[in-house]
């Protein structure tokens, strides 16, 4: 089937241009700005004005990062680390989805787990680690337990506010006409939702990447996070901070990932 060609109107097309040349001049200055910050530090550091064993610098991490990848140490640890964290996101929005839905669905449900989710949400969850390990072991289920137990939370408290936050005269026009508590889920809650759904994605990938990093911390032999503690323990900063720039990497390309979803799904 031929598919037609969209014509548009002169005043669209100039507001397309518009919107191209403003994203253009925001990407030039976001560019900028974290290039004129790695200049001065490199700068700073090669004066000696700052210390560049408590701070490192650009070329310093850089050359880490090589160090790293002839070793064989970059992209070992790297994998480990993205694999943990792709799992306790996509584990942690799935389990606050379901919850989320449960906790909507049963008033009493919602009433009864209100103060828990309020509590276990301002509990810091590195105070479980202990608990965790003993539980699950020295292993990478501790690891993804402990980002579970971040993200998914966050997942519950999102998304349920968002489903509670839908317009309550909808409902009752849907209810008036018969439907079931399902049906007003499935045609109207959760369509409502795809938006609020897409934003905790992008929150659950920050969350997520603490978690793991957080796991790590206590018990990994590998992935960015064990890079990090080791470094600090022989005080080694360049890898501290070699390790600190991989990990902005990393999130940095999960978020693009999770907005190029967000704008699919607006299309």
């Amino acid at each position: 089937m031929k598919k037609e060609k969209i014509i548009y109107s002169p005043d669209h097309l100039k507001f397309l241009k518009k919107r191209k040349k403003d994203a253009c001049v925001i990407y030039f200055f976001q560019i900028s700005i974290f290039l004129t910050f790695i200049l001065f530090w490199e700068i700073l550091a090669k004066l000696n004005w700052i210390d560049a064993f408590l701070v490192s610098s650009p070329s310093r991490i850089f050359s880490t990062i090589i160090e790293l990848s002839n070793k064989g140490q970059l992209w070992d640890n790297i994998g480990f680390t993205v694999f943990e964290t792709i799992l306790g996101f996509l584990f942690g929005t799935i389990l606050g989805i379901i919850i989320a839905t449960i906790i909507w669905y049963s008033p009493l449900v919602s009433k009864v787990s209100e103060p828990y989710l309020v509590v276990f949400n301002a509990l810091p969850k590195v105070a479980l680690g202990p608990i965790i390990i003993v539980w699950m072991g020295t292993n990478i289920k501790s690891i993804i337990t402990m980002a579970l137990l971040v993200s998914t939370i966050v997942s519950i408290i999102n998304i349920l506010s968002g489903f509670k936050d839908v317009n309550r005269e909808e409902i009752l026009l849907m209810r008036s006409f018969g439907a079931s508590k399902t049906q007003i889920l499935t045609k109207l809650v959760l369509p409502a939702n795809i938006s609020t759904i897409v934003s905790t994605l992008k929150i659950n990938v920050g969350m997520s990447l603490i978690g793991v990093i957080t796991g790590e911390f206590l018990v990994s032999t590998k992935g960015i996070g064990y890079l990090i503690v080791y470094g600090g323990q022989i005080f080694k900063l360049d890898l501290v901070m070699a390790g600190i720039f991989i990990l902005g990497i990393i999130a940095s390309i999960m978020y693009i990932g999770v907005a190029k979803l967000e704008h699919a799904c607006d299309r």
